[in-house]
Order: structure tokens, then sequence, then C-alpha cells
């Protein structure tokens, strides 16, 4: 009996050593935890939206007040009609407008009954249908309000009108979410166990002494993905097309660049995680898990970025799907054209130099 509790008090300590051990026992639940706790919810704040009044009375003033005090609303624009709600929502800069008829106020004392319309991007579909919910929850108590003590009690009409998606249907959401992780995942995957297969195997020495340049050895292992990488992007879009029918209302040519140039981030990334990386397990562990759950939980592929608390969304902003999922929304959904989506594009050409140059740098390291 004493030999064993010595041999285990000897694991105890082998356990407690071990500072990777104890970060996976305790530091990953706990980051999970809050990650988890954090991301996934489906509460409403904040949700940016324009109001197109054209009554301009007390009623409507009262509406805007009650709606923008609840908290789950923030008033950003005033328009001057319904012709600017198309490009206001190419441009993401709200996600709902409140339409006012005229003479609201008049039409709710006088005739008892007034319309209100509410107009949301349903590119998201579960978050707009929960907006729309939420706004007229807010509208019928303010109706309930006015009604007190009132024979003739008035009424409060919501329209709506869904933009870029008017049957709701969920895949509009899944389709693009779904082609910007698996390209992610997948590139990043195929390029850094390729690196890390050369180093396992011995032959990485034999590049790095070959009159070949690191810029040359990292473009010649990429191209190959590319092109592959490339074939699985057109066949993500063609499955969504023909068999979900997903449209894809802008310019195709500007979709498949913009899907070149994602996969190049991605296989850029890959080539430096191979060169940070001393094995192809360690490698494949890298690319694809502690990538996915980034991917998945702060891109804004299933959960909305503007609910997440600030320092979450902050780190959003180095996680490259979430510039590419906006892109291919814009253009497959709402047929938006490069002046929607350069500053995004921007963003990935950045990432993608970024990524080259430090592989090169290593490169040039293991070199000396």
């Amino acid at each position: 009996m004493k030999r064993f509790i010595g041999f285990l008090k000897k694991e105890f300590y082998h356990i407690f050593r071990d500072k990777r051990s104890m970060l996976i026992l305790f530091g990953m639940p706990i980051v999970q935890l809050l990650l988890f706790g954090f991301v996934i919810t489906n509460d409403l704040k904040d949700v940016k939206m324009a109001v197109v009044d054209h009554s301009k009375d007390e009623y409507t003033s009262e509406i805007i007040n009650k709606i923008t005090s609840s908290g789950y609303f923030k008033l950003v624009k005033n328009l001057d009609g319904i012709a600017q709600v198309d490009e206001l929502f190419r441009k993401g800069e709200t996600k709902l407008v409140l339409v006012f008829e005229p003479d609201f106020g008049q039409n709710l004392i006088k005739g008892s009954k007034a319309s209100v319309q509410i107009l949301t991007d349903a590119s998201e579909p579960n978050m707009a249908s929960l907006e729309v919910n939420y706004l007229q929850g807010i509208l019928q108590n303010y109706n309930l309000e006015i009604n007190r003590g009132k024979i003739v009690p008035s009424q409060i009409t919501p329209q709506t009108r869904m933009y870029f998606n008017p049957n709701m249907e969920s895949v509009y959401m899944f389709v693009p979410g779904i082609m910007a992780t698996i390209l992610m995942l997948v590139s990043a995957m195929m390029t850094s166990i390729s690196i890390a297969r050369e180093k396992e195997m011995g032959t990485m020495e034999i590049l790095l002494v070959s009159p070949l340049r690191p810029l040359q050895i990292i473009l010649g292992k990429v191209t190959p993905y590319l092109f592959l990488s490339f074939i699985n992007a057109l066949v993500i879009v063609g499955m969504g097309y023909f068999v979900f029918g997903v449209p894809v209302l802008g310019s195709f040519a500007l979709l498949m660049a913009e899907s070149l140039l994602f996969i190049l981030m991605a296989l850029s990334l890959g080539i430096f995680i191979s060169t940070v990386s001393d094995s192809q397990q360690v490698a494949m562990m890298l690319s694809m898990f502690a990538l996915m759950l980034p991917t998945i939980l702060l891109s804004g592929f299933i959960f909305p970025l503007r609910n997440m608390p600030v320092p979450l969304q902050i780190i959003s902003h180095i996680i490259p799907p979430r510039w590419f999922i906006v892109i291919i929304k814009n253009i497959m959904l709402k047929g938006a054209g490069f002046e929607f989506v350069w500053k995004e594009t921007l963003i990935l050409i950045g990432m993608t130099a970024g990524f080259i140059g430090l592989s090169v740098k290593k490169f040039k390291i293991r070199l000396e």
C-alpha cells in the first residue's frame, strides 16, 4: 500500500510540475465557460436602426423615445425617404428602419388606426425575426398605454418587410458562414501539414539550401493548394445555388476573386502555423482546433457580434472569416459591388501580406 501511495504522489507531482497539463486541466474549462457564456446569447442589444418620419408629431416622437430607451435599439440615422433604405442596408450601417406614415398622429386619434412600417435586413433571418418581435412588443405596449380610459381604442398596425431574404430562409445565413469556415480550416490545415511533413522527413533542410528564395518556397507550397481550394469554393457556391437555392445577386467574378483572396490568406496562415510547428500533429492541432472555435464563435457566423462584450468584439477584428462572411453576404444576398466591400477586402489583403511576411522571416531565421 505504501508503494502505491508513493507512486500516486509521484504522479501528482509530475502533473503539477507540467505547466501545460495544468493549463489544459484548469485553464481550458474556465476559458470555454467564459467564452460560451458571453457569446452564446440571442438577446438584443443596441440594434442600429433608422427612422423615416413623414409625420413628425408628438406621437411619433414618443414612440421613438420608447424604442430607444428600451436599450434594445439605437437610433443612428433619420432618413428623408424609403429610397435611402436599400443603400443603407447594403453598407451595413443599420439593421432596421421604422417608417411612419404621413399624419400618423391624426390617423391614430381621429381615425383610431395608424400604420407603421418595419423594414429589416433579413440576411440574418433569426436576428431579423427577433428584432421585429421586440419592436412589435414595444409598439403594442405603447398602444395599451394610450388606450387607457378610452371608449373607442386606437390601434397601431405594424407592417413588416424583409429585405434580401423575404421568405426568411435560414440557409441564406448558413451557406456563407459554412463556406468561410470550410475554406479557412481546410486551407490552413493542408498547408500547415505540408511544411511540417517536410520537417519530419528531413527534406526541409534540402529546400532551405536550394537556390530557391524563402518567398519562392512559400509560393511553391501554396499555389497547388490555392488551385484545389478554389475548386472547393466553386463547389460550395454551386451547391448553395443549385441545391439550397441561395442566390448570387452580385457579380460572380467579384465573388470568386474575393474567395481567391480569402483562400490565399488562409493558406498563408497555414504556412505560418507550419513554421512554428515541429510536427504534423502539432500543426494539425493548431490549424484545426485552435482555429475552429474562434472561427465559429467570433466571426458572426452564428452569433451576432454586437451582442458580445467589447473585449470579444475587439478580438473578433483579427478573425479573418468575420470579414469574409460580410463580403459573401453583401455580394450573394444584397447584390453589392466592390464599393461596398472594399474595406473588408483591404483588411484581408493586409492579413495575407502579414502572414506571408512572418513566414518568410521565419524561413530566413532558419537559413541563418
